[in-house]
C-alpha cells in the first residue's frame, strides 16, 4: 500500500532577508533539523514555504544546495505551483534531473473555478512536459487557495491517464470527512493531510501521512501522532491543540507569517520573522501574543 509517499513530510517554512533574499543557509539547517527529528523528508516551496512568490531560478538553487549539503533526492517533494504552466514544467524537469522524483502540483490558480476539463489538461500538460517515466505525482488539493478542488471524478481520470505518475493527493481542505473519504475512495493512493488534528484519523482509516506545517515547530509531536494515529496521548492532543491555537491569536493572521514568529521564539533567531511580499510580518502586537502564548506552553515544549 501506498509505495510512493509514505509518513511525515513537513512543508518546510523558507527564510529570506529583511529585503526578502532567499537565505539559503538557514533554509539547509532547518531543513536538516527536521529531518534529523524523525520526519521521512522535506516538502520544498508549497504554500507555507511561500512557494509561489520566488523565482524559477530561486527554487533551482535551493533545491540543488539542499542536495549539495547531503539531503538525499528521495528526502524532498518538490511542489511545482506556478504561474504558467511552462514554469511548473521546467520546476518539475529541474527536480527530475536532479533524482527528484516525489512532487506536488497545485492547478493555476489566478483564474477563479476554472473547469475540470481545464485542470485535467492542465495536469496533463505538466506530467507530459516533465516526461519523467519516474515522476511520482502528489494532486495538491487546496480550494481555500487555488479556488479549485479535485474531485473524485477528475482523480480517477487523471489516475486512468497517468497510472504510473499520478499517485496521491495532499489534502489541504482543512474538512476532515473529505480527507477521510479520500483515503477509503482510493485506497491505492497516498493521501497526505495538511490539517494536523485530521492527520490520525484519516491515517486510522487508510490514509499514507501529512504534509503540514506544524512539523516545522514540532517534528518531534507530529512524527509521534504518525507512529501511533489509533492511540494519540492525551499529552499531545493537548500539546497539538495549543501550538495550533497560536495561529489564530488574532483576527485574520497569515498562517506563514505566525509560524514564523513561532520558529523565531523557538530558536532565538529572529530572522525568521522575515516574509516575502506579498506576505508581511505581523503587527508587533500579534507577534507579542504569539510568543507569550508559546512560552505558556511550558515544560511540554521540550517533547516537540
Amino acid at each position: 500500500m501506498h509505495p510512493a509517499i509514505l509518513g511525515l513530510w513537513p512543508a518546510v517554512l523558507t527564510p529570506v532577508s529583511a529585503t526578502g533574499v532567499l537565505d539559503t543557509p538557514r533554509a539547509i539547517a532547518h531543513a536538516q533539523h527536521i529531518l534529523a527529528h524523525g520526519c521521512n523528508g522535506i516538502t520544498v516551496f508549497g504554500t507555507t514555504g511561500e512557494g509561489p512568490a520566488f523565482t524559477v531560478a530561486e527554487r533551482h538553487g535551493l533545491l540543488e544546495a539542499l542536495l549539495e549539503a547531503g539531503i538525499r533526492a528521495d528526502q524532498c517533494v518538490v511542489t511545482t505551483t506556478a504561474l504558467a504552466l511552462g514554469d511548473a514544467i521546467a520546476l518539475g524537469r529541474h527536480a527530475a534531473r536532479l533524482g527528484v522524483h516525489r512532487q506536488m502540483f497545485m492547478p493555476p490558480f489566478y483564474f477563479n473555478q476554472p473547469p475540470e476539463a481545464g485542470i485535467a489538461n492542465a495536469v496533463t500538460q505538466v506530467i507530459e512536459g516533465i516526461a519523467d517515466a519516474d515522476l511520482r505525482l502528489l494532486l495538491y488539493h487546496f480550494p481555500a487557495m487555488s479556488t479549485f478542488g479535485f474531485s473524485r471524478a477528475l482523480i480517477n481520470e487523471l489516475v486512468r491517464r497517468h497510472p504510473q505518475q499520478v499517485v496521491g493527493v495532499k489534502d489541504s481542505s482543512g474538512d476532515l470527512a473529505h480527507s477521510v473519504g479520500l483515503a477509503q475512495a482510493f485506497p491505492q493512493l497516498s493521501i497526505l493531510v495538511g490539517a494536523e488534528p485530521h492527520v490520525a484519523p484519516t491515517m486510522v482509516a487508510g490514509g499514507a501521512g501529512s504534509i503540514n506545517g506544524l512539523g516545522n515547530i514540532a517534528p518531534g509531536l507530529m512524527r509521534r501522532v504518525l507512529n501511533q494515529p489509533d492511540s494519540v496521548s492525551a499529552a499531545d492532543t493537548a500539546l497539538m491543540t495549543g501550538l495550533l491555537a497560536l495561529l489564530s491569536v488574532r483576527p485574520s493572521m497569515n498562517f506563514v507569517a505566525a509560524y514564523k514568529v513561532m520558529l523565531a521564539e523557538q530558536t532565538g533567531d529572529d530572522t525568521w520573522l522575515n516574509i516575502r511580499a506579498p506576505l508581511h510580518r505581523l503587527g508587533a502586537d500579534a507577534e507579542d501574543a504569539i510568543r507569550q502564548g508559546y512560552r505558556a506552553l511550558g515544560s511540554a515544549l521540550q517533547s516537540i
